[in-house]
């Protein structure tokens, strides 16, 4: 399910770093008393009412400023509100009503997002103090005081974003789509591959890196079913992420990661596996994605009969805590392959959805213990009492032991590994939580 985006939006030093902080939870942007300090979008996810968001500050906007970097931050603000759902639109009860606030006003109405105006630095609580009335004059509706350094009011500004937000997807004819989310480097022909998938130029190709600002939804059905494939920008390395909207669309390829259900690693195949790859694929690990590596362009490689088995080692060796993803060689540009990665994207995103009774994961860990006892320490012997299932996408088994300290790793591992050996869970990866006898705290 995709989080709702809420942006920070003001002129600078109106203190929206601050609330972006204190609202966050925790010290994120830099703040300073020096206008323009916040150059770039910062974003963070918190949580409001049970609901999860993603919060973005940006840089204040100078409608009317010629300076370069005012400009440049102008035009982050600007893509960051074209990307809202909610806009909280920050004023300075110090300063009062200004000209460029009356300007970013304009602005955000014309944008015809929801917008709540919020009005900081009212450090006393109680009714809404006389000089806020005026900030009615802008049109936005009823101001919400804050104190963003104390924090004061800040869940009636909350309380107003949330009625906001759009409402979260209900299950049916959204589960039996498929959303595959398509990433990798620059360049690495991911556009092309999409492309290659519909038979149409759907999506912007061009050899210049980074044409991909936004993700772009793409809808296609098969014999296999229904997929939904999600292009995105290049994720590059962030030392070479400098201009301000490739900024913005490494966020969205992060965010278009969070809401699929299968992530479809691209890698370039005359470049091979880098580092890079690996911090991609990492992402898609953590979120707990079923994943397909996708070999790109292998129809430029020169092969004999080893060149396949020595690539995949290469990505192995790169991508090693990846063992359980597919490896495909495909070409997008004559089509190689590629009709074969529909039946492929449908099993992992299956197997990331397995279920498993308790009564066969318990047949299966006894078998392991058999086999290989559980490790000691000073005499105490792990005794691992009963394992079960707690929820799926990935596939995640809470173990009940006597001492969580005695279940190492290397313990965790092979009885992840004795699971795969039966049940497959292909493409997916695994989550073992270690509780002790009575502990209701994972560990």
């Amino acid at each position: 399910m995709a989080k709702p985006i809420v942006a920070l939006v003001g002129r600078p030093n109106v203190g929206k770093s601050t609330l972006f902080n204190k609202l966050a939870g925790r010290r994120i942007s830099i703040v300073e008393d020096t206008p323009g300090v916040t150059r770039d979008r910062i974003y963070a996810e918190t949580s409001w009412r049970g609901r999860e968001f993603i919060m973005i500050d940006t840089g204040g906007i100078e409608p009317a400023a010629d300076d370069m970097i005012l400009k440049k931050m102008r035009e982050q603000a600007e893509i960051a509100i074209e990307s809202a759902d909610v806009i909280i639109f920050l004023v300075d009860i110090k300063s009062g009503m200004t000209a460029s606030d009356q300007d970013v006003a304009h602005m955000l109405l014309r944008s015809g997002k929801p917008i709540v105006l919020c009005v900081n630095k009212v450090d006393s609580v109680g009714a809404l103090p006389v000089e806020a009335y005026e900030f009615y004059n802008l049109g936005l509706g009823d101001p919400y005081p804050v104190s963003s350094i104390h924090g004061l009011g800040t869940g009636d500004l909350l309380d107003a974003v949330f009625e906001h937000f759009p409402p979260e997807e209900e299950s049916g004819e959204e589960d039996e789509v498929i959303k595959i989310a398509v990433i990798g480097k620059p360049n690495a022909g991911k556009s092309s591959l999409i492309n290659s998938i519909l038979k149409e130029d759907r999506v912007i190709v061009s050899p210049i890196a980074g044409t991909t600002r936004d993700a772009i939804d793409t809808l296609f059905e098969c014999e296999e079913g229904k997929f939904m494939f999600i292009d995105t920008a290049g994720i590059r390395r962030k030392s070479k992420v400098d201009e301000s909207i490739e900024k913005y669309s490494v966020l969205r390829a992060y965010m278009a990661v969070e809401r699929s259900d299968v992530c479809m690693i691209v890698i370039d195949a005359e470049q091979g596996v880098t580092e890079q790859d690996a911090k991609i694929a990492g992402f898609a690990h953590e979120k707990g994605k079923a994943s397909v590596i996708v070999v790109n362009k292998w129809d430029l490689i020169d092969k004999d009969t080893n060149t396949m088995n020595e690539f995949k080692k290469d990505v192995m060796d790169v991508l090693s805590f990846m063992q359980y993803a597919p490896i495909m060689f495909v070409s997008a540009k004559t089509g190689q392959r590629v009709g074969k990665l529909f039946s492929q994207l449908k099993y992992v995103a299956e197997q990331n959805s397995m279920r498993i009774t308790t009564g066969m994961l318990n047949d299966i860990l006894h078998e392991a213990m058999a086999r290989v006892q559980p490790p000691t320490d000073k005499g105490k012997r792990l005794k691992i009492l009963y394992m079960t299932q707690s929820s799926t996408k990935p596939p995640t088994f809470v173990a009940f032991c006597n001492r969580a300290e005695l279940f190492h790793f290397s313990y965790q591992r092979y009885i992840e590994n004795q699971i795969r050996e039966v049940f497959g869970l292909v493409g997916t990866p695994i989550r073992l939580i270690v509780r002790e006898r009575g502990d209701k705290s994972g560990k």
